[in-house]
């Protein structure tokens, strides 16, 4: 036998031992290797990989014969079937782009309490009462697998959600909703949560990695079948990102972000993913006994009703994707007998605070190392972009020195470790949504360009030094302006 001859029976022999190479499978996270082992050397869950046969060579689906939908020509689809249709909630519109869209599966994740079902009610009663964008009500399946439905009820008669086309099912298996969703044939579909339901043709516990896998899988192509919009609710974990696999987030058209503090009347709900829409809108909510509403103006909930003339504070405005809002940071700087100074933040970055109390002792000669510093903001608002920067160190400035500054200022910009102020973007929007609040006089970074609307007047510095010495300028003006009509 020839050399070539052996090694092409060689190259067989080995393909066709691979070929035929058992491969066992995690049945959490779907991690294979060939041999087996007692703990996942992905998820590291023990006894979770088992033997799933010998792995095949080739493909092992085939085509099928006929088609149901035949392929069309891009220009004969027919989009009218794919336009959103409202909720009946503007805000939650806002962050969908323009509503549910048939055949949608929207992802609604956030943590314990934060009013999740009570805006998911909400939808659903709009829906069930004809507030989806018809006269016409529309059946609705409100599955509920974290609840029993008395419960569910006693929310929806406080909320005033009852509706008789609202149909609720208390169910965790998963084939039981499916045939729910075959009688019912509703025209949305609403499960709370997704990690209660399972399936008993697949291992594992309810939540777990496969379940949740199946679960969805099951649930997405109901509703690419039947065009009909499903909403899913999702767990969060310790560190605010959604439960289960990867993979859900993959599988489902949108994905929002329900946030809020728990001691806060104020949620926000953010777009993660969205295939219908941007990624940029905030839609905001007041959580209340009576319900949740939308907030078209949210700004009134961060500023406080003190008036000018309180030292320590300073109003910036933020842009929450692409919404303007106006919050107030309040400080208090007092002296202490501590060898080690107190830094306490509510809703600003402790880094962030650091960050500019030295840049204010070293560029601005404000010495604050034997001082308590205090740094919070009004209505559980959250400060995460450095726009709100030299809105922080005047408020700082002025808690120190006990001079406050004068009505209607506010101050948007970020300051360098330098001390020199950079520009932001969107200060436009900013400028317009400050001067429709009432605000006459804006300390910016300057350089930016940008044409600020009537009856504001814009003071632009390069440096914190120069904000500083601007801010005090207009506070002495407006101290002498009262005292000359006095």
């Amino acid at each position: 036998m020839s050399v070539a001859a052996c090694s092409v029976r060689a190259v067989t022999t080995s393909t066709s031992r691979r070929s035929t190479r058992p491969a066992y499978r995690c049945s959490e996270c779907g991690w294979s290797t060939a041999k087996w082992v007692g703990r996942c050397g992905e998820c590291q869950a023990w006894g979770t990989v088992s033997d799933e046969g010998p792995a095949s060579a080739g493909p092992r689906t085939t085509a099928v014969t006929p088609t149901r939908s035949p392929a069309l020509p891009i220009g004969e689809i027919d989009v009218e079937a794919a336009r959103a249709t409202p909720t009946g909630v503007s805000e939650l519109d806002r962050v969908l782009g323009g509503g549910l869209v048939p055949g949608a599966v929207v992802l609604l994740a956030g943590e314990p309490g934060v009013g999740k079902s009570t805006l998911l009610l909400a939808v659903a009663s709009n829906a069930a009462v004809g507030a989806l964008g018809s006269e016409a009500p529309r059946t609705v399946l409100y599955v509920t697998g974290e609840e029993s439905a008395g419960q569910v009820r006693l929310r929806a008669e406080r909320i005033g959600a009852l509706a008789p086309s609202l149909l609720l099912a208390a169910e965790t298996d998963l084939a039981t909703v499916l045939g729910h969703v075959e009688a019912t044939q509703p025209e949305l579909l609403i499960v709370d949560s997704v990690q209660t339901i399972a399936s008993a043709q697949v291992e594992g516990a309810p939540g777990g990695v496969s379940q949740v896998r199946e679960v969805a899988a099951a649930l997405i192509a109901a509703a690419k079948e039947r065009q009909v919009p499903v909403i899913l609710v999702g767990h969060v974990t310790k560190d605010g990102s959604v439960a289960g696999p990867r993979t859900l987030e993959h599988l489902v058209d949108v994905v929002c972000q329900f946030e809020g503090d728990r001691h806060s009347r104020l949620r926000m709900v953010r777009a993660v993913k969205n295939r219908y829409g941007p990624t940029d809108e905030v839609g905001c909510f007041d959580l209340s006994e009576a319900g949740i509403v939308g907030l078209p103006d949210p700004s009134g909930l961060f500023l406080s009703h003190a008036g000018a003339g309180v030292p320590g504070s300073c109003v910036t405005v933020t842009l929450e994707g692409r919404r303007p809002l106006a919050l107030e940071i309040q400080s208090l700087v007092a002296p202490t007998s501590l060898a080690n100074p107190r830094r306490a933040t509510s809703g600003v970055d402790s880094s962030r605070l650091a960050m500019i109390l030295a840049v204010l002792h070293r560029h601005a000669g404000l010495n604050a190392g034997n001082q308590d510093v205090y740094v919070s903001t009004i209505g559980g608002a959250r400060v995460t972009e450095p726009a709100a920067d030299l809105a922080t160190a005047l408020a700082l400035v002025s808690g120190r020195t006990g001079t406050a500054l004068p009505g209607g200022t506010f101050a948007v910009g970020e300051v360098g470790l330098s001390g020199d102020l950079r520009s932001v973007t969107g200060l436009e929007r900013r400028l317009s949504e400050a001067a429709r609040l009432g605000f006459t006089r804006a300390v910016v970074p300057a350089g930016s360009g940008a044409k600020p609307p009537e009856g504001l007047l814009v003071l632009e510095a390069r440096h914190i030094a120069e904000a500083i010495e601007l801010a005090r300028a207009a506070a002495d003006g407006d101290g002498r302006d009262q005292a000359g009509r006095a």
